[in-house]
């Protein structure tokens, strides 16, 4: 048994019993499968699993952070929901979208109805105006982030202000430039979710001395999830991993670890080959397994899984500074698990 399905069997029936009571208020019957669709797809529940354990590290009642951890798995989930609206995404955890099944209008509608059960659950936490400040905070993150993963693609959009702001081909002559970005982009679309998680789980423990630790776990967690959600995008097993491999080649995207390593490896003629194809309208699963035959040329994959090491010995150090106890321990093998996972 793995730990996150060890943190399932103790809190997963709870986590989803939450999620459902805040998406269910007031929802009109024939709207609320449609409603109940994106939970129900499944999802590690990574976050709120982390909240559950921060809170009881910090020496806090795991139930008194229910409402919290239902708060960053909505968010999650109302991300995604936006996020395969804008990349015209199809597929998720091997299932179709939300867009995909219910097309882009009541995808936006079922959306706004997340953001609203945030809002509920927000008013069931220990301190609800702390906890709507950082939520507050977090989806601006995440927000921001998005936007920054968008002008990091190097064609494709045909909006007037991604056409007009577009950073990817800007950067690419200055590569110490493009992977700092990238890493404010992901530290923002990504870790500040993950960060959030951790620290609610202070919050609702009302435990301020674990604020700072559990900050800094959850954000070179989620630095570290990220750099090897990128790898598993160019090389992971779609049957593992849920979602299309190479979408991110397909979605023009500079802003993956992979591709950033290995612009700065590869000589003129298969850089510009590499650069033609992410350059292309429709991008076809042959381009992308000849993106993946360049990028093999180089030492990229390696690289950025140091690189996601290294954010992940980070956020080892930081957990150590809230002791030891067995739910500390729980916090790391979380950390393990997700550098080691294959999905």
């Amino acid at each position: 048994m793995d730990i996150l399905e060890k943190l399932h069997s103790l809190y997963g029936r709870e986590i989803d019993e939450q999620l459902i009571k805040y998406l269910s208020k007031e929802v009109s019957e024939e709207f609320r499968d449609a409603v109940i669709y994106q939970v129900s797809t499944g999802g590690k529940r990574l976050r709120p699993l982390i909240t559950l354990t921060a809170a009881r590290a910090c020496g806090g009642d795991y139930r008194v952070a229910l409402p919290a951890a239902a708060i960053v798995e909505l968010i999650h989930n109302y991300s995604l929901i936006y996020d395969d609206i804008i990349d015209e995404a199809l597929l998720r955890r091997n299932k179709p979208t939300v867009r995909a099944k219910y097309g882009d209008y009541a995808a936006i509608l079922i959306g706004i109805w997340y953001r609203e059960a945030i809002e509920e659950a927000i008013l069931e936490t220990r301190d609800p105006i702390a906890f709507a400040r950082e939520t507050a905070n977090t989806i601006r993150a995440i927000d921001e982030g998005e936007r920054l993963d968008i002008l990091l693609e190097y064609a494709g959009r045909r909006d007037p202000y991604f056409v007009e702001n577009r950073l990817g081909p800007r950067l690419l002559s200055n590569w110490e430039a493009l992977y700092n970005t990238y890493v404010k982009m992901i530290s923002l679309k990504t870790a500040a979710l993950i960060r959030t998680a951790a620290v609610f789980g202070a919050m609702s423990a009302n435990a301020p001395h674990c604020i700072k630790p559990l900050s800094d776990y959850g954000t070179y967690l989620g630095l570290a999830f990220q750099v090897l959600d990128d790898i598993l995008d160019i090389f992971g097993d779609v049957k593992k991993f849920g979602k299309e491999i190479g979408k991110d080649i397909k979605e023009h995207k500079l802003g993956n670890a992979v591709v950033v390593m290995a612009l700065k490896e590869l000589g003129d003629k298969d850089r510009e080959e590499l650069l033609s194809i992410l350059g292309k309208t429709t991008v076809t699963n042959d381009d992308v397994k000849r993106a993946v035959e360049i990028i093999s040329k180089t030492n990229a994959r390696g690289n950025a899984l140091r690189i996601a090491m290294d954010f992940a010995e980070k956020s080892e150090r930081a957990l150590s500074e809230l002791g030891s106890n067995e739910f500390v321990d729980d916090l790391r093998e979380i950390l393990r698990f997700t550098v080691t996972r294959e999905f």
